[in-house]
């Protein structure tokens, strides 16, 4: 799956027009959102809770258009709870936004 690096930006630009201020500040919450559902993946004690909040992270990327993200996070919720594996490419993906 490729990454779009200005996928966000081009679906905050579509959601509010040319407002590079607000879209500056949108993609901050958004990155602030993504990084609180990491924690709490992190965080989880137990399957419900990892899975719940991988969820949460997919749908999340999925409302900001990034698709790379979004299927990261679906695998999260689909696999084992807690996933070192998983838990570093989510890193990564983050980090790339």
């Amino acid at each position: 799956m490729a990454y779009d690096p200005g996928a966000i930006d081009a679906t905050l630009a579509a959601a509010v027009g040319d407002e590079p201020m607000l879209i500056a500040e949108l993609r901050e919450a958004f990155l602030l959102g993504v990084r609180r559902c990491l924690e709490a993946m992190k965080a989880a004690t137990h399957a419900d809770g990892w899975i719940a909040a991988a969820l949460r992270l997919k749908g999340l990327a999925a409302s900001f258009g990034a698709i790379r993200l979004m299927a990261l996070a679906g695998e999260a919720a689909a696999g084992q709870a807690n996933d070192a594996a998983v838990l570093r490419r989510l890193h990564r993906a983050i980090d790339r936004l």
